[in-house]
């Protein structure tokens, strides 16, 4: 069995937390960094015995759609899929189950699913310092689940939350530009995923491709790209009413069924935590004893 990281990280944050799952897993894994815009992800294939930690980061809500076209070049061919999707303490929606439609349709069979906070790509205030020491806690014992789930030999499908169809894309273009400390080292248009940058003029402003990832400020030298400020100001404002409070990483593992039974919900196979503590203890409460399951 070989163990495969699977990434999309433009910023950072994303194999920050993919390293602390896939790490836990196995110490020598398989990377497919998915930024590579050169890369022939069709030449990516597995077998049924792997496992591969495909980790993505949150766009409002959704996988980056550059995701969605490099992940489905890759062959599953059967492999065991832990889904990691990284968000900005805003919140995740719809990413997961999106990234399990994505992966399943590429031949994967998704056997679990984690919900991570990195610092926010955009307004780094926002989950600063994170993933942290208490994140890198929560997930190593969500490794630790995922580890005995896959020596069990079990590839049941776990309960994900979102929405089918997806939330609507939304969110305004946010392309940073070079500052005049911009020397045109090119270090942006090479490391761009998806070549939104003029190599011959890096100085010119991105294209209609940026997608508003933040690579090309991450991998500046010099820190000579950034955004507009007053945009910027606006997003944080923004961003102020919800990202203030912790929200913590969240593991999905097992199968929930529901039952509407005198207007309570019901949940069955319910084996182990497949929710965070806050929303374990919200569901849990409402199971009610054996005698009354139909």
């Amino acid at each position: 069995m070989s163990v495969f990281e699977i990434v999309f990280s433009p910023t950072g944050g994303t194999q920050k937390v993919s390293g602390l799952v896939a790490g836990a897993l196995d110490k020598n894994t398989v990377t497919v960094d998915l930024t590579v815009s050169g890369l022939d992800f069709s030449a990516v294939s597995m077998t049924e015995d792997d496992v591969a930690v495909i980790s993505v980061p949150a766009y409002a809500g959704r996988i980056p759609a550059v995701v969605a076209d490099r992940l489905g070049m890759v062959r599953g061919n059967g492999a065991r899929a832990v889904l990691v999707c990284v968000y900005g303490n805003r919140a995740f929606e719809d990413t997961l189950v999106e990234l399990e439609d994505v992966a399943k349709h590429a031949g994967f069979r998704v056997i679990a699913a984690v919900a991570a906070i990195a610092e926010h790509s955009i307004a780094r205030q926002f989950a600063a310092g994170r993933p942290d020491a208490q994140d890198a806690a929560q997930l190593a014992e969500f490794a630790q689940q995922i580890q005995q789930k896959l020596l069990a030999e079990d590839a049941s499908e776990p309960s994900i939350p979102g929405n089918r169809p997806y939330k609507q894309a939304r969110g305004h273009r946010m392309a940073p530009e070079a500052t005049g400390d911009c020397v045109s080292c090119g270090a942006c248009a090479a490391a761009c995923p998806v070549c939104a940058i003029d190599k011959g003029d890096p100085k010119r402003a991105a294209g209609e491709a940026c997608i508003s990832c933040m690579r090309c400020i991450a991998v500046c030298p010099r820190g000579a790209r950034k955004l507009d400020s007053s945009k910027l100001s606006a997003v944080s404002q923004m961003l102020s009413k919800v990202c203030v409070v912790r929200k913590e990483c969240e593991l999905f593992i097992w199968r929930i069924r529901n039952w509407r039974n005198g207007g309570r919900l019901i949940c069955t196979n319910l084996v182990q935590t497949n929710l965070s503590p806050m929303h374990q203890s919200e569901e849990c409460s409402r199971v009610p004893a054996e005698k009354e399951r139909p």
